[in-house]
Parts: C-alpha cells; structure tokens; sequence
C-alpha cells in the first residue's frame, strides 16, 4: 500500500484488540494520532490534535477514522484544508446528536456536519451498532457523498468485534484508495 495512513481512534482511544490497533502494527505507512485525553473529549482539542497531525503529511493520506472520530473528522475538513488528504475511510459513526445513542461527554461534537466531503470517502456501517442507528448512518453517507457499505451485524465495529486484522475492511479500504487514483 503507497498511500498513507491516519489512524484517529475515537472515545477511550482503540484498544490492543481493536481492528485500528492491528493495523497500525501491520501498515509501516501508518500513522496513529493520540490525543492527551480520550476518555473526556473536548472537540477543539482534538481538532487542534488532528490538524497539527494532518499538518506534518507530506504523502498522500487515507484518514481512517472510527466511532467519535468520524464526526471529528467531519469537522476538521469543515474547518480545514490539506491537499495530502485525499479520501477517508470512516468506520461506525457515532451519532453525537442523539443522547439515547452516545454519552453526554461526546455532546460538545455535536451536530455532526452534513455537506459533501472534498474528497472520496466511504463509511462502513453495522446493522446492530448501539451508537447510531442504522438509517442514520446511511444518511450520513448520503450527505457526505461517501460510499456505504453494510457488514451486516458486527456491533460497533470495536475491539468488542474481535476482528483483528478486519481483512474485509482492508477490502474496502484498497476500493477506496483505488478510487482516489482516477
């Protein structure tokens, strides 16, 4: 894989057995974003985290962002722009909108932005996902213009998921950098 990666874990931060974990160790092209706290998330620092990464790219990059982080993601590309970003990868997003969803530390992320990304993207969605019900999640792929993809009942798509390696995401992902190449 020549494209780079930027892994941004959300909430809690992915785990030793969460499928980002996995990857990070496996793609030497990878980078891992870290935010000073991740159990009390504060959306300008993390955006000032995320930026201050995206900043030092001089590749062209995948964001590959899960849970929390896809809303973060969303804000970020609302807010900034980076040439070297040239498609995201956003797994489970978690609707930071609807408190029956996610928990109120998550609030401040809130609303989730709903414009067309400036570059190709795909969401990967489970249809038994505690964080986001599943039509929401298709709508944020619609509003975004990304590409939606059901794997069918795998929860949050977490270290709960016990996916390891996730070699179906690393399907989707190569379809992804694939289409940035056109």
């Amino acid at each position: 894989m020549e494209t780079q990666l930027l892994i941004i874990p959300g909430l809690g931060d992915s785990g030793e057995k969460h499928w980002q974990t996995f990857w990070h160790k496996k793609f030497g092209n990878s980078i891992r974003v870290v935010q000073d706290n991740w159990d009390e998330p504060i959306r300008e620092e993390w955006l000032e985290r995320l930026n201050e990464n995206i900043s030092k790219l001089n590749k062209p990059t995948i964001l590959v962002a899960h849970s929390l982080a896809v809303s973060l993601v969303l804000h970020w590309a609302e807010k900034y722009n980076n040439s070297n970003i040239i498609g995201a990868f956003l797994v489970a997003p978690a609707d930071v909108d609807s408190p029956q969803h996610t928990p109120e530390c998550t609030r401040n992320f809130s609303p989730i932005p709903l414009y067309k990304l400036p570059f190709p993207s795909v969401v990967v969605a489970s249809e038994n996902d505690p964080y986001a019900s599943f039509e929401r999640k298709k709508l944020f792929a619609e509003k975004w213009g990304s590409d939606f993809v059901n794997i069918g009942q795998q929860g949050h798509i977490n270290s709960d998921s016990d996916l390891k390696y996730w070699e179906e995401g690393q399907e989707i992902l190569q379809k992804l950098i694939k289409k940035t190449n056109l």
